[in-house]
C-alpha cells in the first residue's frame, strides 16, 4: 500500500538486507571509547595498544539456538546472555572487559524486530559492564547463532589462572547455585566487580567462573592445579526451589568458584560481608593432595556432545 510506513516487526531480515541491517544494529551500541581508533565500519577494529605491566586477555563465546536458547526466548535475553557470559570469563581472570566482536546468524525468516531486540541486550551488557562493540558480521543460517569476541585486560599481578591451587586451599562459591534451567541462565548477573575486588584485595590463588556446573566445573580447576578436592554437599548453596543434584549440575550459575589460603580464608569472609552483603561467600570444602579421594559429585555438568 503507497505511503504505508515499514515497521521493524513487520519485516524479517531477508528483506531488509544486510547492509540495512547491520545499520539498524550498529546504532543500537553505545558510542565507542578513546581507546578505539576505528570501530564498525572498517575491515578490522583498530585498538590502541594497552600499558605496561599488564596482560591482554581474549575471549570469544557462542550461544546456538535450541542449545542455549530457544526460538521464542526473548530476543533482549538472548543478547544479554551472550554478552555477559563472556564478561564472566573476563570477570573470572580478575580482569576488566575491553571491546568485542558480535557475529550474528539468523535464519531469513526471522523478524527484525527480533533481532534489533538481541542487541538491546547486547548494548545493556555493553553499557553496564564498560564494553566497546567496534564490529563483527551477520549472516543467513538454517539456525540461529550469537558469537561474541571480546578483549580484556587485567594487571600482571591481580591476573587469577585456574592453575594455581594448592592443597589445604579453601574452596569457596558466590551466590548461589541451580536453577538455569528455570530461566536464571538467561537473567544472571556477571560478578565482576566481585571479582576485580578479590584480585586486587585477596589474589586468590585460582579462580574460574562456573558456566557448566559446579560438578563439572570444580574438577578442572582441581586437574588444572594439580590436587585433588574435598566438598561437604550440605554446604553447597542453592538457588530456592533446587535440589543438590540441580546445584551441582544445572550449569549456567557463572558465579565464581575460587580457591584462598586456609590462613586467610576467615579474614575474606568477614570483609566480604562488609563489602558484599547481599550477595553470599559460601565455603564448600578444600583442595587437597591427590593422593587423597576426591568426593564424588552427584550430576555431571553441561557436556555439549553428550548425547
Amino acid at each position: 500500500m503507497a505511503g504505508r510506513v515499514t515497521r521493524a516487526r513487520d519485516v524479517t531480515v531477508a528483506e531488509i538486507g544486510e547492509d540495512a541491517l547491520v545499520s539498524r544494529l550498529v546504532g543500537l551500541l553505545p558510542s565507542t571509547g578513546r581507546g578505539v581508533v576505528a570501530g564498525p565500519g572498517d575491515d578490522c577494529a583498530v585498538l590502541r595498544p594497552g600499558r605496561s605491566g599488564w596482560y591482554d586477555l581474549f575471549k570469544t563465546d557462542c550461544i546456538v539456538e535450541g542449545v542455549h536458547f530457544l526460538r521464542e526466548t526473548k530476543p533482549e535475553k538472548i543478547g544479554w546472555k551472550a554478552m555477559a557470559r563472556v564478561v564472566s570469563d573476563i570477570a573470572a581472570m580478575g580482569g576488566l572487559p575491553g571491546s568485542a566482536v558480535v557475529t550474528l546468524l539468523l535464519p531469513p525468516d526471522w523478524p527484525v524486530a527480533a533481532a534489533e531486540g538481541i542487541y538491546r541486550g547486547i548494548a545493556k551488557v555493553a553499557r553496564i559492564f564498560g564494553v566497546n562493540v567496534v564490529g563483527g558480521e551477520t549472516s543467513a543460517a538454517a539456525q540461529a547463532m550469537l558469537s561474541v569476541s571480546m578483549t580484556g585486560r587485567v594487571e600482571r599481578d591481580h591476573c587469577v589462572l585456574r592453575s594455581g591451587g594448592r592443597a589445604g586451599d579453601v574452596l569457596f562459591v558466590t551466590g548461589r547455585l541451580g536453577g538455569s534451567l528455570k530461566g536464571k541462565h538467561l537473567t544472571f548477573e556477571p560478578r565482576l566487580a566481585e571479582a576485580r575486588w578479590l584480585a586486587e584485595k585477596w589474589k586468590p590463588r585460582a579462580m574460574m567462573d562456573l558456566s557448566d556446573g559446579l560438578a563439572k566445573d570444580l574438577p578442572r580447576l582441581a586437574e588444572a592445579s594439580g590436587v585433588g578436592f574435598q566438598v561437604d554437599p550440605d554446604t553447597v548453596p542453592r538457588t530456592r526451589g533446587c535440589t543438590l543434584a540441580e546445584a551441582l549440575g544445572d550449569g549456567e550459575d557463572y558465579e565464581l568458584l575460587l580457591a584462598m589460603a586456609s590462613n586467610v580464608a576467615g579474614e575474606l569472609e568477614k570483609a566480604w560481608k562488609r563489602k558484599f552483603s547481599r550477595l553470599p561467600l559460601t565455603r564448600i570444602g578444600r583442595l587437597c593432595p591427590v593422593v587423597e579421594k576426591s568426593t564424588p559429585l552427584e550430576g555431571s555438568g553441561w557436556e555439549h556432545f553428550r548425547k
